[in-house]
């Protein structure tokens, strides 16, 4: 169970409002009962199953190529240059401290997995429901104001998505470029040219010029900048941390560090121009514009979703992510799904049975189910679920950083596009949940501040697991069965109709073919 003592609240916010704000959530039921916050995985530097000389040829997302960004030509190594990095390295590395020691252990050789659990971390710290006011109005985070409050951002599944396949993208492009330059000049790392520079890692075969960990590190720490603004100090001091690691493990002078951080540091400028002109700046509306798109449901289908919550907030979640700009998915009506069952018809009935069976048979495994993919507020969310899979299948088969961020990238862009799509459906159909319409119904996992069909949970899970199917096809049978799980256990929870979950399944598959298409042609499975 995700405990309070481990929900983090720092910001400007006052004791008060932290109290207050924490017993809210409380009073609601609405923190998770799944599992604790993210922990980091426990890996050290591996034998790279490939080291994909031809990755610099690879189909990038953002740039037309891997040499559009340039940097410069490196020394030689046997310029009087070169050899005094070599000597500031060794004579770094002789004096390294405990805490540096460990520091270079826990960053190793694939460094696209820590800053993923960054960024899972920082997810759970602000997945947080804004509360009221003491007026009992509602006060939204505002980025141009991200001290609040309340605090910039809630870090909800859409938000958490966006965040994730943007700093994913940014390092699959800067690795491109990386890869690019690295087979180009084949300058060795520093332990490969001198032999008394002690190597923290595993050795691999792989030209040190531009450092791939420079690029990892600079791309995802503006990127996460960008997204969690409270948080700037925190992530240089990381990014810090991790340059210092690499000169430190003998796989990098500053030179090569320099050349990795501009790629870095240019892509994830594009990846944030990208970002800044996506849609999401609009999507959490007014409530004028709020209640226009149900109304407009209304006239179009005969219902309408009315947030069943106490305190009722007035404005939904983000009712118009659906209309942010997707990766790889031409439009959402691509992928809209069809219209749900009229309440009160044969279908709509046979669900109401379903569900009620569900309630009163009180199955510990159904709760059990329900609880492990709850996936709610103080967590990483169901998107940083299906981060956290990755992440242990990718150290697994011992992916180098090229093909750990590009599993990543196609990974968290579905997943983006299927939220994308799951919320257009959302607020186009504005579907009302079983609590809204069955009398007396009772859920065990709350009620979530949008409407009903799809489920987030089925459309998330079931793009994640394509992708992951595809990347990894010796487990698709595994991630397909917890996909599965996944979306029935919101049905198990009473949150969502069966409906719900079965076909935001086959949305979510859909959603995902799109982007292991343009996988299946950016060059890497050649």
């Amino acid at each position: 169970m995700v405990a309070v003592s481990h929900i983090s609240l720092d910001s400007n916010l006052s004791i008060m409002k932290r109290i207050q704000l924490l017993y809210i959530l409380l009073a609601l039921g609405v923190f998770s009962c799944s599992k604790d916050l993210p922990t980091e995985l426990a890996y050290s530097s591996y034998q790279f199953a490939s080291i994909d000389e031809n990755g610099g040829d690879w189909i990038p997302i953002l740039i037309s190529d891997g040499a559009a960004i340039e940097i410069p030509v490196p020394t030689d190594v046997n310029s009087d240059a070169y050899q005094a990095e070599l000597a500031e390295v060794k004579s770094a590395i002789a004096s390294m401290t405990a805490s540096q020691k460990k520091a270079v252990e826990q960053w190793t050789n694939n460094p696209v997995v820590r800053w993923n659990e960054i960024a899972l971390e920082l997810i759970a710290k602000y997945n947080l429901i804004p509360g009221p006011n003491a007026d009992g109005t509602y006060t939204l985070p505002n980025p141009g104001n991200p001290d609040g409050p309340p605090a910039f951002p809630f870090a909800h599944p859409p938000y958490a998505s966006r965040a994730l396949a943007y700093m994913s993208v940014a390092q699959f492009d800067g690795l491109i470029a990386a890869w690019h330059y690295k087979f180009e000049y084949n300058r060795d790392a520093p332990y490969v040219l001198d032999p008394d520079i002690e190597h923290a890692f595993v050795a691999n075969p792989i030209p040190a010029y531009p450092s791939d960990g420079a690029v990892v590190a600079a791309a995802s720490g503006a990127v996460l900048k960008a997204m969690f603004p409270l948080e700037a100090a925190y992530l240089e001091q990381k990014q810090n941390e991790h340059l210092e690691a690499l000169l430190l493990s003998g796989e990098a002078v500053p030179s090569d560090l320099d050349g990795g951080v501009k790629i870095g540091q240019e892509i994830a400028a594009l990846a944030l121009t990208r970002a800044a002109g996506d849609g999401m700046k609009n999507a959490q509306t007014s409530k004028a514009v709020s209640d226009s798109i149900a109304n407009a449901a209304y006239e179009r289908f005969g219902w309408m979703w009315i947030n069943q919550e106490s305190p009722q907030r007035p404005v939904g979640l983000t009712p118009l992510f659906g209309k942010v700009k997707m990766w790889n998915v031409p439009n959402v009506e691509a992928t809209r799904p069809p219209v749900p069952p009229t309440p009160g018809s044969e279908a709509y009935n046979a669900d109401v049975k379903i569900l009620e069976g569900y309630l009163a048979e009180k199955n510990q495994e159904y709760r059990r189910i329900a609880n492990f993919w709850q996936d709610g507020l103080g967590t990483y969310t169901p998107p940083g679920h299906w981060n956290e899979f990755a992440n242990r299948f990718i150290v697994e088969s011992k992916m180098n950083t090229l093909r750990a961020a590009r599993t990543l990238a196609y990974l968290n862009m579905a997943v983006m596009d299927a939220g994308i799509s799951c919320w257009d459906a959302k607020y186009y159909y504005h579907y009302p949940r079983p609590i809204q319409t069955i009398e007396g119904f009772k859920t065990i996992a709350g009620t979530p501040n949008f409407p009903s069909y799809t489920s987030g949970h089925s459309v998330f899970s079931a793009a994640a697991a394509e992708v992951l199917a595809y990347v990894f096809p010796e487990k698709a049978n595994l991630v397909r069965g917890w996909a599965e799980e996944a979306a029935i256990s919101r049905v198990y929870g009473g949150i969502h109709w069966t409906f719900d979950a079965t076909v935001g399944t086959t949305q979510g598959i859909n959603v995902a073919q799109y982007s292991i298409d343009r996988a299946r042609q950016d060059g890497a499975d050649f």
